[in-house]
């Protein structure tokens, strides 16, 4: 088999970095896949290739498909794609409902939920023994605001994050006899910038009294995670959805 490769969206900062370089130290060849931050994403490369691995950086927005179907196509010319990891997501400032625009919906849903679908769809016609793949593992991203909701912060987030609970059982029932493994695994508060990116940069912290460890969880705890269920050390997980959230159940 030629190199095995894995799929990291959003994998220039944060939970998906942790897991881009973890992908690296475990023999994949990782391809990165950012937005706008190339700077970020080359250091990720840099950081995996300096310890030995393989890596490369792909500019791509995943709320567009053919941005997504040239992510899928890139990754086939390094070899076989065996892991999906779908991270790529974003939260807008916090808002009631009631507040919202249908701009910011149509954006919140198109990279967190759609675009998701797409990577994850791509993924499957590119790893199903039905189409001629050899098998893999998808790990999407979902969040605590799936099951907590996230009243009064962003909803609309919280609402995708949900449909992607749903999609990671339906879609790991739909392939299980193809090769391929679909889990996810549901981050609590987390310690990076997508706080920042929602004008909340404080918010990990401020949150912490609320979470009964006392503390917001860190992304290399999330990458393990998600490392994990790639592995075959979870062969006989699939449809699984692993919370890591420091046993957080309540939100203000």
């Amino acid at each position: 088999m030629s190199d095995k490769v894995a799929i990291v969206t959003g994998g220039s900062r944060g939970i998906g970095a942790e897991a881009a370089k973890l992908a690296g130290a475990q023999g994949y060849t990782v391809i990165v896949n950012f937005v706008s931050n190339q700077s970020a994403a080359d250091k990720v490369v840099g950081e995996i290739t300096s310890a030995g691995g393989k890596a490369y950086a792909l500019q791509g927005d995943m709320q567009h498909e053919d941005d997504v179907l040239a992510l899928f196509e890139f990754a086939k010319s390094k070899g076989t794609i065996k892991a999906l990891v779908n991270n790529a997501g974003v939260v807008d400032h916090a808002a009631r409902l009631d507040e919202m625009s249908l701009e910011r919906l149509n954006r919140i849903f198109a990279i967190n939920l759609t675009g998701a679908f797409l990577c994850a769809r791509e993924a499957v016609r590119a790893m199903s023994t039905k189409h001629g793949g050899s098998g893999g593992s998808i790990v999407n991203l979902s969040s605590a605001a799936a099951k907590l909701g996230a009243g009064t912060q962003y909803i609309d987030y919280a609402s995708a994050k949900g449909a992607i609970d749903t999609m990671t059982v339906g879609l790991a029932r739909e392939v299980a006899e193809e090769g391929i493994r679909v889990n996810a695994v549901r981050p609590g508060v987390i310690d990076t910038d997508i706080h920042a990116s929602g004008g909340q940069p404080d918010r990990a912290q401020e949150l912490a009294s609320i979470i009964p460890m006392k503390r917001p969880g860190d992304a290399i705890e999330v990458a393990k995670a998600i490392i994990w269920l790639m592995s075959d050390d979870a062969s006989y997980s699939t449809g699984t959805i692993i919370d890591v959230s420091g046993g957080r159940s309540i939100v203000p």
